[in-house]
Parts: C-alpha cells; sequence; structure tokens
C-alpha cells in the first residue's frame, strides 16, 4: 500500500493564495473559535444534507486524547515527508509531545466530499471536494443555503494550534457506488527554503502523481482506522474533519466540552426542535474521551425555550408579517413571546452573545434556520419579566441578508449593502423595535387581549408599574412583635386575619379588605390599629382561657420561580399558632393609574389564580381553603399570576374549631 505523505506547495508562476491570507478571511469576529467551529461546521453539515432523506442530520463533536494503541501511528503516518523546519511546519513538534488531543466534527446522513479530487477537472455541479479541500471563496452552490463564500472552513485551521487537520470522508460516485477518502491538509505560513518560497498551504495524501491526491478506498478506510477515526456504516455518507491539537482558549478538556454543547444548544436549537409533528432536522452529540456530555433540550432549557415559544408563535396565527413600505417588500415572520422569569444565571455561552440574566432579544435567522445573531431590544420595565422573539426572513429575501453578513454569519449590517437592500435591513430592524414596543405597551396603549386601560409610560422610580409589565403589587406593614393587647371576641366565631402581600413596601387597604373575622378592633391589612396585637384573647366557655390568635407569618418577599415550563409567584409563609387552621388565598390585581384594587376581572381579562399549597417536603395541596396544622413548617402559596398586572397575595387564617 501507498502510505501517505507530505506535498508543501511552492509558488506557481502565475501566483498563489499565502495562507496567511487565506486564515485571514475570517477577519477578527468577535465570538471566540470554539463557537465559531460549531457555527461554521453545522451549517456546512446543514447545507450538505441529504436532500431526499426524511432522516435527521447527524451531528456530533468527539475530543479525546489518542490512545497508546494510535499514538505511533500517528507520529509514523504524519510525519512522512514533512517539512524539517518546525517554523514553517508545526505539526513536527505536536506530534513529538507525549500526548496528542484531537477534536472531530462528524456529520452523517450527508453527502461527503464528492465530486472531482481536481480542481481543474470540477466543471460540473458536484464539487464538494475541491470546494473545501483545495478552493477558498466559492461561492455557494445550495438554494437557500446557510453558507455564503464558504471562509468558515478557515475555523478548522485557525483552531488547530500547527494549523492541520485530517479529512475523512465517504461519498457516492456517479456510478451509485460508495468511496471513503481520507487527506490531511495543513494551513500555516508562507516562507522561503533552498531559495525557492513556498504558499505554507500543505497536503498529506497519495503523492504518487502530479497532484496530491486523497487515498480512496480500502487504503483509506485502513490508514483511517490506524488512526482511531470513526469508521462508516455500510450505507453511510459524510464527513469527519479531525483537528489536531485544537486551541481550547485555556478551558480543561471536560470544560469545553461542556462549553461546546451549551454552545451547540444557544446557536443549532432551531434545528433540535420538532415542530408540526416533524422529527427534528438535525440531532447532536458531544463526547470527551468516549463520556457523553449532554446537549441541553431548548424545550426544557431556560431561556431557550422562550426562543422556542416565539419560533412556534411565529409560525402560527400570532405571528406578524414584517413589510417594507417604500419600496414594497415582504421581509419575512416575527413571533414574540412575553413571560414572567425568575433571574437567570449567565452562562460562558450566553455570555459569548452578550446575554446575562435578562432576556430581550429577538433571534434573527434566515430561511435556513440557522441562528444569524441574537438581537438586543429594549430592556424590560422590570427584572422579574422578559421577552423573546424569532425573525425569519422571508426565502424571497434570503440573498440580500446573506449579503449583510461577514464571512461568520453572525450579524446583519446594512451599512455593507447598496440600496434598495440596504434599506429593507434597515427597514426589518425598524419593524421589530417596533413591535416590541407594542408587547411592551411602552408607547401608552394596552395590548389587544388586555383590560383597556391607557398605560402610560412612567418614570424610572416607578418603571415596574409601566403597562405591559408584570409585577407583585403593594405589601403589607408588620406589627411589632410582644404586644399583649387584647380584643374581645364573641366565643362561637372564628378568629381570622389576612396579610396582602407582594413587594415588601408598606401599603393600607382603603377598601378595609383586610380580616374578615369578628374581631371587636378595627384593622387595616389584618394589621391591629394601635394597642392591639395578634395576641389575643377569647373566652372559651366558662373558664375563660385566653387563646393566642391564628395569624400568618410571611417570610421574605415573593418570588418568581419556574413550575415546568411554567412561571409562577410564590409567597413563603408560616402559621406560628400550633392548632388546626384553615387557609385561604385572597388575590387581586392592582392596574398602574387605578387607585385600587381589583378582584373580580374585566371582560376577557385574566386573574391570578392559586396552584396549591406546598409543603415543606414539596408536596402540593390544591384545596382553597386547605385545613393545616399550625407549627414551625414552612409553607408557600404557590400563584399563576396574570399579565400585565400587579398581583397582591393575601392570605388568610381561621382557628378551625375541634369538638
Amino acid at each position: 500500500m501507498t502510505e501517505p505523505r507530505w506535498f508543501s506547495q511552492p509558488y506557481p508562476p502565475e501566483g498563489a493564495s499565502a495562507a496567511e491570507g487565506i486564515r485571514n478571511q475570517l477577519g477578527r469576529p468577535e465570538l471566540d473559535l470554539l463557537t465559531i467551529l460549531v457555527r461554521e461546521s453545522a451549517q456546512n453539515s446543514w447545507d450538505a444534507r441529504l436532500k431526499h432523506s426524511q432522516a435527521p442530520v447527524d451531528y456530533r463533536i468527539d475530543m479525546w486524547t489518542v490512545g497508546a494503541a494510535h499514538a505511533a501511528a500517528w507520529r509514523e503516518l504524519l510525519l512522512s515527508g514533512a517539512p524539517t523546519s518546525a517554523d514553517h511546519f508545526p505539526l513536527r513538534d505536536t506530534l513529538k509531545r507525549s500526548s496528542i488531543r484531537v477534536l472531530a466534527v462528524s456529520d452523517r446522513g450527508t453527502r461527503g466530499l464528492g465530486g472531482p479530487t481536481r480542481a481543474d477537472n470540477a466543471v460540473g455541479p458536484d464539487r464538494d471536494f475541491v470546494a473545501f479541500i483545495r478552493n477558498i471563496g466559492e461561492p455557494r452552490d445550495t438554494a437557500l443555503g446557510g453558507g455564503t463564500y464558504g471562509f468558515g472552513k478557515g475555523i478548522f485551521y485557525l483552531l488547530s494550534r500547527p494549523g492541520t487537520v485530517v479529512v475523512h470522508s465517504r461519498c457516492r460516485t456517479p456510478q451509485g457506488t460508495y468511496e471513503t477518502r481520507l487527506i490531511g491538509c495543513t494551513l500555516w505560513k508562507s516562507y522561503i527554503d533552498a531559495e525557492r518560497r513556498y504558499t505554507g498551504r500543505h497536503w498529506w495524501g497519495d503523492t504518487s502523481g502530479s497532484v496530491v491526491e486523497p487515498l480512496v478506498g480500502d487504503k483509506a478506510e485502513a490508514v483511517a482506522q490506524r488512526l482511531g477515526l470513526r469508521a462508516f456504516g455500510p450505507d453511510e455518507t459524510g464527513t469527519t474533519v479531525a483537528v489536531i491539537d485544537p486551541n481550547l482558549d485555556d478551558l480543561e478538556p471536560a470544560q469545553a466540552a461542556e462549553y461546546l454543547g451549551d454552545t451547540i444548544a444557544w446557536h443549532l436549537w432551531p434545528k433540535m426542535i420538532s415542530t408540526a409533528g416533524n422529527p427534528p432536522a438535525m440531532r447532536f452529540s458531544m463526547t470527551y474521551d468516549g463520556v457523553q456530555h449532554p446537549v441541553p433540550d431548548p424545550r426544557f432549557t431556560r431561556p431557550l425555550n422562550m426562543f422556542v415559544a416565539a419560533y412556534e408563535a411565529m409560525l402560527g396565527p400570532t405571528g406578524s408579517n414584517l413589510e417594507c413600505l417604500k419600496p414594497k417588500k415582504h421581509l419575512g415572520r416575527l413571533g414574540l413571546a412575553k413571560r414572567i422569569m425568575p433571574a437567570l444565571e449567565p452562562t460562558r455561552a450566553s455570555l459569548m452573545l452578550d446575554i446575562d440574566g435578562l432576556i430581550h432579544h429577538v433571534c434573527l435567522m434566515r430561511p435556513a434556520e440557522l441562528v444569524v445573531t441574537y438581537h438586543a431590544g429594549p430592556k424590560p420595565p422590570s427584572t422579574n419579566q422578559g421577552y423573546a422573539g424569532v425573525f425569519r426572513a422571508a426565502e424571497s429575501m434570503d440573498e440580500v441578508y446573506a449579503k449583510a453578513e461577514p464571512p461568520t454569519h453572525d450579524a446583519w449590517n446594512p451599512q455593507s449593502l447598496d440600496r434598495p437592500e440596504s434599506t429593507y435591513v434597515h427597514t426589518t430592524f425598524r419593524r421589530i423595535g417596533e413591535a416590541l414596543e407594542q408587547l411592551l405597551s411602552l408607547s401608552g396603549t394596552a395590548r389587544p387581549g388586555v383590560s383597556q386601560v391607557a398605560l402610560g409610560a412612567a418614570s424610572s422610580l416607578f418603571s415596574g408599574l409601566v403597562g405591559g409589565a408584570w409585577g407583585i403589587g403593594g405589601a403589607t406593614a408588620y406589627s411589632k412583635p410582644g404586644s399583649t393587647a387584647v380584643a374581645s371576641s364573641r366565643p362561637d366565631e372564628a378568629h381570622e386575619a389576612t396579610t396582602p402581600r407582594a413587594t415588601g413596601r408598606p401599603s393600607t387597604d382603603p377598601q378595609g379588605i383586610g380580616g374578615t373575622g369578628s374581631t371587636a378592633a378595627s384593622h387595616i391589612d389584618g394589621i391591629p390599629s394601635e394597642g392591639q396585637s395578634f395576641l389575643e384573647a377569647s373566652v372559651d366557655g366558662s373558664r375563660g382561657v385566653p387563646h393566642r390568635r391564628p395569624r400568618v407569618q410571611y417570610l421574605g418577599d415573593p418570588y418568581y420561580d419556574d413550575r415546568g415550563d411554567t412561571s409562577v409567584l410564590v409567597q413563603e409563609f408560616r402559621l406560628p399558632v400550633p392548632g388546626p387552621q384553615r387557609l385561604r388565598i385572597d388575590l387581586a390585581i392592582t392596574l398602574p393609574g387605578t387607585s385600587g384594587r381589583e378582584t373580580d376581572p374585566p371582560i376577557g381579562a385574566s386573574m391570578p389564580e392559586l396552584i396549591g399549597w406546598e409543603d415543606e417536603a414539596g408536596r402540593l395541596h390544591t384545596l382553597d381553603p386547605q385545613v393545616v396544622e399550625g407549627g414551625d413548617s414552612v409553607w408557600r402559596a404557590v400563584v399563576r399570576p396574570a399579565p400585565d398586572t400587579m398581583t397582591e397575595i393575601g392570605i388568610k387564617v381561621e382557628a378551625v374549631r375541634t369538638a
């Protein structure tokens, strides 16, 4: 068998591109190399999918340290015929180290790198091999594909510290048979050796002819097996690109694996979800040294589940068409989702996108449904709410948005276009801004479906009350502990106390919605008036023994939490007085600009709803009223708040008479 060797490209008389120029085609991207790797390689895999197959494209990233069984083969095979200077060919030093690390990006269910293997023969439409291995700057040949000019393949060389990759591919031949191909490529720096100039491009393969050819068929499969590369199944086609000594940006391999899995989710989630009964378009996996690292499921991962909801809204009747009026052009469709949400813990992958703990972004995508970027909109008036959007460009506009992208495909830059194309992109951002303004109701009008109350923009001091926002209403004053005032009570009546709760700011109850029990002394919001306390006396039969009156002890302010795919408002509390007691919820809403609380919703409006009472063990009790035993246990009132309102939570408690 012919052993593969390296060939270094000299400058031909007519000139050629230097390796440095090719490496710089990506410019200076804002994203890190690992993120660009995920975006560009997945885009290549999607564009290479088998058009008539219903099976999802299988995309995976594997990282491993070459074991003892294969290390000798790597050193022996990949140093044969290599340039002698490590400055000109740093792979020499890489392979001399005690351990060799590899990161491989693989796809299956794709067509592989087929077509002619020589650039001068690639005159037909099938030229995947020469477009990836030989040529630079090929225009895309996939209608509505993600790629444009193929510069993204440069990320494989940039990620490799010695600028070297090994490409293992399987394709169909024009005769309908399968062919395996294996070739190595290095892209480093131009240099002069023995008074001859070299471009810095090197190929590793069959050097028996005038051009370095890939190993094919049984030869390719045998060498791939010696290197420990993933084999192809009998009827499998696809490509594996093995990056030698990847730059992991100072991350430990296990950390890099977790980061890559998270990055896949953030940038490729539209390909991970099933819609309208169809399976996901792509399947993703991540391993390190053979151990699976999970890729987050966007439907069940905050905050990606909000973008999934916005995507489904975009597809459905609540989605909106964005139009340019002059010149008239349909731009695409927009879907929005807004919800109450707890604060988020940002991750390395989200911070790379400038997304911290607050979601106020619209995901931009072309018809290929690959994430371009997350466009930041105005921040919501409360940190306890967020919104997500998805804009998908119309197919007729795909070429315009593609031309607005840099080589890394991570932005739309209208300034790079001429009119009217720049107008279309400018108008897209303006229409998105108008839709977000309406969503947040910052213009002073209520959204359709919300009670028709004018909700004007407020000052920053009252920004949490702006219409279209969620909030939690006025709070409660606390009684003075230790007071021993006594109020009279009739012996046959139950005692009941209530304290509406929200943000912890003192409030009063001018409508008298506090305690509805029978204590003789009046009080507001369930708080005794001066000289009165929750420690009260009642007459028990003829004995006249004083009893402590049941009360609610709130534990901190209400907070938002996730329960499944629902955001809820939670108030923790205790019932410090022992004995059986009956709990009852008292929910109301407060609309900005009104003088009181509402316990009956306007027509078409929603009200807060009690989901249940949660005990310390996490069991949910759904009765209202609910009989519980007082004591030191912590309880939680779990409430589904009404959108576009301030939710006020009151908890009422009364003693349960025992025989």
